[in-house]
């Protein structure tokens, strides 16, 4: 049982697992068959404006990653948040995102939270 992150433009695995997309947007160009999504929780995705100040380069990950976890404290993301714990309990779980460089974006902190 495990957590890991993918880029979604990656074709899906058998090791996969719950294939989870933690980005606010659909990922341009991708069809959702090809994508293969079993859940997509967007009240787990950081907020637009939380996206915006950091694809502006206006903080450092640092302060990105703290922002989103305050973020995380609301009870509706906290408790998707705990449904992807339970997921994660029970078998491998994969967090897919658009994001170029995944391991400087939200997924990594989800990953982190989720004891991976």
């Amino acid at each position: 049982m495990s957590v890991r992150i993918r880029r979604v433009y990656e074709p899906p695995e058998p090791a996969d697992g719950v294939r989870v997309l933690v980005d606010r947007l659909w990922p341009r160009g991708l069809s959702k068959e090809a994508a293969r999504v079993d859940e997509w929780p967007k009240a787990l995705t950081p907020s637009t404006e939380l996206r915006r100040w950091y694809h502006a380069g206006e903080g450092s990950y640092e302060e990105f990653a703290e922002r989103y976890e305050a973020e995380l404290a609301d009870p509706e993301a906290a408790g998707l948040l705990d449904r992807v714990r339970e997921w994660a309990s029970q078998g491998d779980v994969t967090l897919l995102t658009a994001s170029k460089t995944p391991e400087r974006s939200h997924a990594t902190v989800l990953a982190r939270l989720l004891g991976s």
